[in-house]
This record gives C-alpha cells, sequence and structure tokens, in this order.
C-alpha cells in the first residue's frame, strides 16, 4: 500500500506502547506490527499484528515485520526487575539486542523511549544505563535515530506502581507551579502524547540522530493527526530540538 509507514512496535504492553497502538487506531497511514514476549491486548478498531515468541526469536520476528520503522518501548525499573543486573538486561542488553535485530533485517530508522536526564556519567544507576544505551543505539549505523527522553508518563499501567501513582495525581499541578525555563524538560507528559509523537516521527525523513524532550514532544504530538502522510514526508524536519553527535 502506498502512503503507509509500516512501525514495528517492541514494548507494545507497556504503557507507551499500548498507547502508539490506540493512538493508531483509524489511521489508514500507519500500520503497527508488535513483536513481544506474549500477545498484547489490542484496543478496539486496531489493525495490526502481534508476533510471540521468545526474545531469541525477536531478530526473526522483526525481519518478518518488514518494517520502516522500530520502535523499542522496553523498560522496567529496578524494583520490578529484582536488581540493578536485572535491571540492565532489560533496558540495555535487550534494548541493543532489539536495535542490532532492526539493522540486520535493514530498518534504517528507530525511535527509541528513554528518560529525561540520561547520561552515561551520571551517578544514578538508572539514568546511567539509559545514557549507555542510547550512545550504544547511536554507533549502530542507523540512518535516523529519535531518541525520545520523556519525565514521569502519565497514564495507566497493567502493573501497580503505587508511588508513580501519586506522583501523576501530583504532576499537573508542579508543572504548572514550577517547572518553567529550563527545568521546562521535567515536566510530566501524558503517554498518549508521546504516542502521537512516535507516530509523527516515523514519517520523518532527515537522516542523523535527534534527542527530543518535552516540548519537542509536545510539538510533534500536537501535529499528529493534523498532517496525512504524504503532507509529513514533505515537510522539513522540524520536531528536533536536540540534533546530537551520538550517531
Amino acid at each position: 500500500m502506498q502512503g503507509v509507514t509500516r512501525i514495528c512496535l517492541v514494548g507494545a504492553t507497556g504503557l507507551v506502547g499500548s498507547a502508539v497502538m490506540a493512538e493508531a487506531v483509524g489511521r489508514e497511514d500507519v500500520r503497527i506490527v508488535g513483536v513481544g514476549r506474549r500477545e498484547a491486548v489490542l484496543p478496539p478498531g486496531a489493525r495490526m499484528e502481534m508476533l510471540v515468541g521468545e526474545p531469541i526469536d525477536w531478530p526473526g520476528l522483526i525481519r518478518a515485520a518488514q518494517a520502516d520503522v522500530l520502535v523499542c518501548a522496553l523498560g522496567t525499573t529496578i524494583k520490578a526487575a529484582g536488581s540493578q543486573e536485572q535491571f540492565r538486561a532489560v533496558d540495555h542488553d535487550l534494548v541493543r539486542f532489539t536495535a542490532e535485530a532492526g539493522i540486520a533485517a535493514g530498518i534504517g530508522h528507530m525511535i527509541l523511549v528513554s528518560s529525561v536526564e540520561a547520561d552515561r556519567a551520571s551517578r544514578n544507576f538508572y539514568l546511567s544505563v539509559k545514557g549507555e544505551t542510547e550512545e550504544a543505539l547511536g554507533r549502530l549505523g542507523f540512518g535516523r535515530l529519535d531518541i525520545l527522553r520523556p519525565s514521569l508518563l502519565r497514564g495507566t499501567r497493567e502493573e501497580a506502581r503505587p508511588l508513580e501513582g501519586a506522583w501523576q495525581a501530583f504532576a499537573p499541578l508542579a508543572d504548572h507551579l514550577a517547572l518553567h525555563g529550563k527545568l521546562r524538560r521535567f515536566r510530566s507528559i501524558r503517554a498518549r502524547d508521546v504516542a502521537r509523537a512516535i507516530l509523527t516521527l516515523g514519517w520523518e525523513r532527515a537522516q542523523g540522530c535527534f534527542v527530543h524532550e518535552h516540548d519537542a514532544l509536545k510539538r510533534a504530538a500536537s501535529s499528529a493527526r493534523i498532517e496525512s502522510g504524504a503532507a509529513a514526508r514533505e515537510r522539513p524536519n522540524s520536531y528536533n530540538a536536540l540534533p546530537t553527535g551520538l550517531a
């Protein structure tokens, strides 16, 4: 089909992945193919397929998706993983394995959901792993790599995170009262806005490695349902606030 971007979505069962599936409903310019360990609950009206297998099988599944764009929304927490080593196994090792599978499948564009303040040199273990992962992907040779760095994600998760739920309730007020100027990147953002940004960025064709923080994500999200696929292909690359030298 002409004018359609095929997205291979890894991490479909998480908060952002679920939002990507929901936001793709009704869009004729996007086709989603999910890859994961288990079936995802598809939103009503979804026109997508889910390829299920253990991570060792993912390279073959990613190749079978015949995608134009690889979206990786994998992620856990140290508490959920059980240890720093297990956290790293998911947020670095499995993400990198997924990206390498994308390269092997001939996918030239990857979108990674990372975290605000990701930095290999950070004293925070979580952020240092996120930063190391970004750097590793930047060396793999994607024609275009979009790194999304949201702060607190607002939305309903399958698994219970009581502390995060409390922060979500407080976050909009904190955003309004305290997070201005250089602190705006720490503002919370709805998972559905990140999903809309992903669908917009999937049409970008400029080459390079780009980092998108809060304001850039909101701008991309705001145009997600305005432009058609053809218009998106023709417009300039306007959402990349922070081009980087990671690639």
